[in-house]
């Protein structure tokens, strides 16, 4: 198994590392609404815009939003659904720049990025390419597309202008009748795509997620279908996977959970809302998955990551989907982002934070849980640092045990105290008659990590050598 170097980031947003646990519950951190960001009332935009992008360009310091415009249901993949792009200096105020690329009626000055492609713009869908070696022009990449045309690669240099890499499309099965993801893994050394299958044929089973392969982009492996660890299988109509911040090993998917046919609107209320008539039969809301590679996702905690809000335009179909991109916005705080109000007067983005590095924790009541990890090699000036919250009363313990179990001295519950505090990134230190141990003095090749919580949380723990989190 490959275990942590130094720098290594390890979140209970997943089992992974975790061998055993008792007394202990897990469950996920629930993110917090800081409100709209950005509304679709241009022209071009409209209730239907949606599958939505968001990226950090750090080489031009800025956040990157694209979203499909489509104003009226009948262009849906056709001419007049375009992709738009919105940007801004802190995740937060959104601008339109006026690109000069593509007019809209009588109106030249749009933030349109690509037009008159159909049906590419239906769910065009970039990312920044972090392979070591890539060239400036291709820097940005999307893929876009649905069935029988597939999907076909575009590339950028600046985000702005796009060409298409090809006239034959880069993957050709499944339905991507979805937001269809991809980025490049340093952790696999592939791009991957999760793209949207079903369980039937054509258009009928399960909405469900399938994964292709591909060394430089252009040639991609035959989808195969993603395992849900034995979990029934459910509509997942987006699933939003990519690697998690700090976390590159560890990919998350913030993905809409789609329930067909689960109406809570009766009809009148629906014409109250001015919803569009054929999007109030069914309702949404958000899980959690995730993946540490190959054809398999975990559903850790099963329940959903984030519920429909109060008020009937939150239980709307299709509203409630995320949008791909999870960024950093502040050094403690971690953003994604919401479609809400969809096919209503009033569409909107809204804006959700969790605290940096809190997606699920392990949590200990009012009796001491334990949690020991599975076993991993420690280099001699690997230090522990750990994510965690108690209550004023409530701890949490550290111990150091060897591949067997067995306690090391120097680093027992009682050399390390109880630690207390709410903190993002807490040192851990043993101390045994005035000298103060690090995790890497252990003189072991390969460790567990056993933890006590009592009225607390432990939401990560971090090998490194004794640099803050970035």
């Amino acid at each position: 198994m490959k275990t942590p170097p130094i720098g290594r980031l390890e979140l209970m947003a997943d089992r992974h590392m975790i061998q055993r646990t008792k007394r202990l519950d897990h469950r996920l951190e629930e993110p917090r609404c800081e409100g709209a960001v950005f509304w679709f009332d241009q022209p071009w935009e409209g209730p239907l815009s949606g599958y939505c992008t968001v990226l950090h360009d750090s080489d031009r310091d800025e956040f990157k939003l694209y979203y499909r415009g489509l104003s009226d249901g009948s262009m849906e993949c056709r001419r007049g659904e375009v992709t738009c792009l919105a940007t801004s200096a802190d995740g937060i105020n959104w601008i339109r720049p006026n690109l000069g690329l593509h007019s809209w009626q009588d109106k030249d000055e749009t933030n349109i990025v690509l037009a008159e492609e159909p049906p590419f713009s239906h769910n065009f869908t970039p990312f920044i390419d972090l392979r070591p070696d890539v060239s400036k022009e291709s820097c940005f990449k999307a893929l876009a597309g649905v069935a029988p045309l597939g999907l076909h690669a575009y590339v950028s240099s600046d985000g702005v202008n796009w060409t298409r890499q090809s006239e034959r499309p880069a993957i050709s099965d499944g339905m991507l009748d979805s937001q269809n993801v991809a980025f490049w893994s340093n952790h696999e050394q592939l791009y991957i795509c999760y793209l949207r299958t079903w369980t039937g044929e054509g258009f009928s089973g399960t909405r469900t997620i399938s994964r292709s392969v591909s060394k430089d982009f252009r040639r991609w492996s035959k989808p195969k279908q993603m395992r849900f660890g034995g979990r029934p299988l459910e509509h997942l109509y987006t699933n939003q996977t990519q690697p998690y911040p700090g976390a590159p090993h560890l990919y998350i998917g913030i993905a809409a959970r789609f329930m067909p046919d689960r109406q809570r609107l009766s009809e009148s209320e629906a014409k109250e809302l001015k919803v569009d008539p054929e999007y109030y039969n069914d309702c949404s809301d958000v899980v959690l998955l995730t993946s540490r590679g190959g054809n398999r996702y975990a559903r850790t905690v099963p329940e959903a990551f984030l519920r429909p809000g109060i008020g009937l335009e939150h239980w709307v179909s299709r509203t409630n989907f995320p949008a791909y991109g999870v960024v950093q916005t502040a050094p403690d705080q971690l953003s994604f982002y919401l479609n809400t109000h969809y096919a209503q007067p009033g569409a909107q983005l809204c804006r959700y934070t969790l605290p940096l590095d809190r997606l699920g924790y392990l949590e200990g009541r009012d009796a001491w849980g334990e949690m020991i990890s599975k076993s991993f090699p420690v280099e001699q000036n690997a230090q522990l640092s750990i994510n965690m919250a108690t209550s004023a009363a409530g701890s949490v313990q550290v111990a150091v045990l060897d591949e067997d179990y067995a306690p090391l001295p120097g680093f027992t519950w009682t050399e390390c105290g109880e630690l207390i505090g709410n903190e993002l990134d807490r040192n851990v230190r043993w101390v045994q008659e005035g000298v103060i141990r690090r995790l890497g003095q252990a003189a072991v090749p390969r460790i567990r990590l056993h933890f006590r919580l009592r009225d607390a949380r432990l939401y990560a723990y971090r090998i490194h050598s004794g640099q803050p989190r970035t």
